[in-house]
């Protein structure tokens, strides 16, 4: 079970970058009791700062404006740059029937990138996105139950290429429409993509996938919450805002797992995956095991699971298949190729055909 603590960090973190309002963060605190702090106590019972004696070593920086600002006594909250077990995000997994169709709203209509190197043939496409992807094998469509988001760093242009695949994706459920600080694109088979452009509550990110919501059923947040503290070593809390009770979960730099109750009827699930990197590699699994939940000892690098459950009752809340890597997997970190979709041969800017995912705009 989280400690007041460590529920009360995971609140701040929350309004911090936008996911709460300071209303529902003073009735949360104050439900859980905790002081200013976070942990119930006082400013006087805080501990002094301590002296610095050298910030750099080199004394002609020390004795300065910059030195003397880095031992004035500003104090940090330390708690804002945990991340907990799962330490990034790294792709979505979703088969689809058509590839052209695929390239069509993945490639031309959202502008993400193919990867050049990796499943290159006519059966896959995997789809960069900043740091993070989206494998999309041929096979019967699939459809997450949820949605995903992603950081693009132009909204105009974005509606522009939405626009220009309209008509050679008339007949699919392929749609796009303005929401509350987002674009929400629905690929051919009904998967719904939301593009917002960059935000703090996203980190540094500027391209990239910063979260995938899950729909889950009514009075199953609070046990998948525990799941991901317990089970995974997450950071994971639950939590109101105006659209109801969600978990969520630490998944990354800028990146979360949301899961969202619902009232509404959820469709079987199909198989469709996610993919993440975890530090503590052994314990999940180990505890995972015991439970009798992993479902694929895939290699050395790697296992997978399916179910969500109550660690308290054992129960199955959500089902959704993880496949889970260590941070010694070959992949982990591989450096990813992401284009600048606003070149063409018509106005090409040498220099100007990469795109950085940390970079808001392309000069």
């Amino acid at each position: 079970m989280a400690s007041k603590e460590f529920e009360a960090q995971q609140l701040f973190r929350a309004y911090r970058i936008g996911i709460i309002s300071e209303e529902l963060l003073a009735k949360e605190m104050a439900e859980l009791g905790a002081g200013p702090n976070g942990n119930g106590a006082t400013a006087a019972a805080q501990p002094r700062t301590p002296r610095i004696r050298s910030v750099t070593g080199d004394a002609s920086i020390d004795s300065g404006a910059l030195g003397k600002a880095m031992k004035g006594g500003k104090r940090y909250d330390r708690s804002a740059e945990d991340l907990g077990n799962i330490v990034a995000l790294e792709h979505v997994n979703i088969t689809v029937p058509d590839q052209e169709k695929a390239t069509l709203f993945y490639i031309n209509g959202l502008g993400l990138t193919r990867d050049p190197y990796m499943m290159t043939g006519p059966a896959n496409m995997w789809v960069n996105a900043g740091r993070s992807q989206f494998h999309l094998p041929s096979g019967k469509p699939q459809v997450l139950r949820g949605h995903v988001g992603v950081v693009m760093p132009d909204a105009d242009s974005l509606r522009q290429r939405l626009g220009t695949v309209r008509e050679a994706l008339a007949g699919t459920r392929f749609e796009c429409r303005e929401g509350d600080g987002f674009i929400e694109a629905v690929c051919p088979w009904g998967n719904r993509i939301r593009c917002y452009t960059p935000n703090k509550r996203f980190g540094p990110m500027s391209l990239g996938i910063p979260y995938v919501e899950f729909d889950v059923p009514e009075g199953s947040v609070d046990g998948i919450t525990r799941f991901y503290s317990e089970i995974m070593g997450a950071q994971a809390a639950a939590l109101e805002d105006r659209e109801g009770r969600f978990a969520c979960i630490t998944a990354g730099n800028g990146q979360n797992l949301f899961f969202r109750e619902t009232d509404r009827p959820l469709p079987a699930y199909d198989q469709h995956h996610i993919q993440i990197y975890i530090n503590d590699f052994s314990g999940p699994h180990r505890r995972l095991l015991a439970k009798g939940l992993i479902t694929q000892e895939s290699d050395p690098h790697q296992y997978r699971f399916q179910d969500v459950v109550d660690p308290d009752t054992g129960k199955v809340l959500f089902t959704i298949e993880h496949e889970v890597r260590s941070m010694k997997h070959p992949l982990y970190l591989r450096p990813l190729v992401n284009r600048n979709p606003a070149q063409n041969i018509m106005r090409y800017e040498p220099g100007s055909d990469a795109r950085n995912w940390a970079i808001a705009s392309v000069t």
